[in-house]
């Protein structure tokens, strides 16, 4: 092969579940705090603040051929094989054309048709020989996606593409990321899976070397003081740059809202209280003219009845709080409500948790979090719905304010609930949110719950697909075809209240808060737990979506529900093709 004796073919199988990567990235857009402009590359204690290590753009620009110093090809198996066989398109994709024998023997070395649940890599250090000037050598890195997938998983599986990205992209310089997208899949869930490789999120304060890397870390787990570009583009079938502008831009949105919901789980909840997730809120929305927000804090949750959020939150620091967001464009169709459990951290409350079971609790936030980042997305897009957002904040702390079990406590829908288990709080919470939007929201034909319920859904649903609950099967089917088309996988859970609900049975209130039998579907009894506090004149659609699994990967938040609320909404521009 014409490759100069630097230049090397290495190539790796990776198993998507144990990808492991830790990345120095910052937020990309203008943040405010305190009434100042913040300058995103000045490093502070402040999460907003924290310094930006990699920046993502979607806007193609022909000149980063020239100025990439790596670059990432990113498609199906058979169709990186077409697009690799049209020798002369080389220069024109890369800006430097590579010797055909080199990209074919890489590409010949993946296989797309394993049934072993993986996809692989390959990369090269080759000279850049071309009509650009002398720059030097480029590691080019190609990325196979299995051909074919089964009913349940994403066409290009984008949980294969995030782990990819991540691991082929070096922790410094400019990276060209192409994808293939071909002509038959959105770029709005591509956007959003690549948005996902680079976390926000950082405290080290120590750099690791790369000689000190382990086999198990790629280079992306390696620290650099120098700022990170990462620019992507798509291609269509014929290897052509897609250039439409709707569609890039519901990619760039999707990628930014991912983004803000990992950095926000990943947050710890020393820095992320209560008072400062409302804080992000306002920040993200003060100069926006279509979104409005209120709050209801603290004691005045008691005196208007709000018993769920207050009690669950009233041992803390940090008083508990439900912030509502309302976006309302001009032209809009019908109303949905997005309804978050925003719990920052979750002791298990005096059912406390044990050491390792209250670790990583900190993304007990991740449904607040992923309809946030959704709701952030589709105001971005100038969804043409109007859209209402509740985030039910609070701590499960302990203290001697801290509900008990035993304690008989009455939500907002006016029923009343016997603790049997504290550390059960998010059904609580989002109980009150629920009640409060069907009773008083006469313009909402769908309301749509998102929480890290319950360590069942794991065993129901696994790690990479939420559990649902819909009150109708056309909704259920609605919410299976969205997290397909979006990458936000999910699967329906056993629906049948009338037989469930016995297991919240309680001698001395209208229910308990936890199952008497926790081998009896509890995941879906969690459900029914909170769909019991929907009004009774409520006649819209409700869908709960349980996402403890598919809310954190190795230590991360992973972004789950932002792509799922684009595609409920039905975000311009996000989940089709124009």
């Amino acid at each position: 092969m014409a490759v100069t004796s630097r230049s090397m073919i290495i190539t790796t199988t990776m198993c998507i579940l144990t990808a492991r990567l830790h990345v120095v990235t910052g937020f990309s857009t203008t943040l405010r705090h305190q009434g100042k402009r913040a300058n995103p590359s000045f490093s502070t204690t402040v999460t907003r603040l924290f310094a930006a290590k990699t920046n993502i753009s979607f806007t193609p620009n022909p000149e980063i051929r020239d100025k990439a110093t790596s670059t990432v090809l990113v498609g199906r198996h058979a169709a990186l094989k077409t697009l690799i066989d049209q020798t002369d398109s080389y220069v024109s994709l890369f800006g430097f054309r590579p010797h055909p024998e080199v990209l074919s023997s890489m590409h010949a070395s993946l296989d797309g048709n394993s049934a072993a649940g993986s996809s692989s890599s390959s990369y090269v250090v080759v000279p850049t020989v071309g009509p650009a000037a002398p720059r030097p050598p480029h590691k080019l890195s190609i990325c196979a996606l299995k051909n074919t997938v089964t009913r349940n998983n994403h066409p290009l599986s984008l949980h294969a593409v995030t782990d990819l990205v991540k691991a082929a992209t070096p922790s410094k310089g400019v990276t060209h990321v192409m994808v293939l997208v071909e002509d038959d899949f959105a770029l709005g869930p591509v956007g959003a899976a690549v948005g996902r490789s680079f976390p926000l999120f950082n405290r080290k304060t120590t750099k690791k070397s790369r000689e000190g890397k382990t086999d198990e870390e790629s280079d992306n787990d390696v620290e650099s003081d120098e700022e990170r570009m990462v620019h992507v583009t798509f291609l269509n079938s014929e290897g052509k740059v897609i250039k439409n502008q709707l569609e890039i831009a519901a990619a760039s949105a999707a990628a930014d809202g991912v983004r803000l919901a990992c950095r926000l789980v990943d947050t710890h909840p020393e820095e992320l209280t209560t008072t400062a997730f409302a804080e992000e809120c306002r920040i993200l929305f003060e100069d926006e003219d279509t979104v409005t927000m209120e709050e209801i804090v603290g004691d005045e949750l008691k005196e208007k009845g709000y018993g769920g959020i207050y009690n669950v939150g009233k041992g803390a620091t940090h008083a508990p709080r439900l912030v509502m967001l309302t976006y309302n464009p001009p032209d809009k169709k019908s109303t949905i409500a997005l309804v978050g459990k925003g719990i920052v951290y979750d002791t298990g409350g005096l059912a406390i948790k044990s050491r390792v079971g209250m670790c990583g609790m900190k993304h007990d936030m991740g449904g607040a979090a992923g309809v946030l980042g959704g709701f952030t997305a589709a105001v971005k897009l100038r969804t043409p719905r109007k859209i209402r957002l509740f985030l039910c904040l609070a701590e499960n702390a302990i203290g001697p304010n801290s509900v008990r079990n035993d304690d008989i406590i009455t939500l907002y829908s006016g029923k009343t609930v016997e603790i049997n288990n504290s550390d059960a709080e998010g059904r609580l919470v989002l109980g009150d949110a629920v009640a409060h939007v069907t009773k008083h929201c006469d313009d909402v034909g769908l309301v749509l719950d998102m929480a890290t319920l319950t360590g069942a859904q794991l065993v129901s649903t696994g790690k990479m697909h939420a559990a649902i609950l819909a009150n109708t099967e056309e909704l259920e089917q609605k919410a299976v075809k969205a997290g397909l088309a979006s990458g936000d996988l999910c699967y329906p859970l056993l629906y049948a209240p009338e037989l469930l609900k016995k297991e919240f049975n309680s001698k001395v209130a209208d229910m308990k808060n936890s199952v008497k039998d926790r081998s009896n579907a509890q995941c879906s009894c969690a459900g029914h737990f909170i769909e019991s506090h929907i009004d009774e004149n409520y006649q819209g659609g409700w869908i709960h979506v349980d996402m403890a699994g598919p809310g954190s990967k190795a230590e991360r938040g992973t972004g789950y529900g932002v792509g799922l609320v684009l595609s409920l909404v039905g975000t311009p521009g996000f989940d089709t093709r124009q």
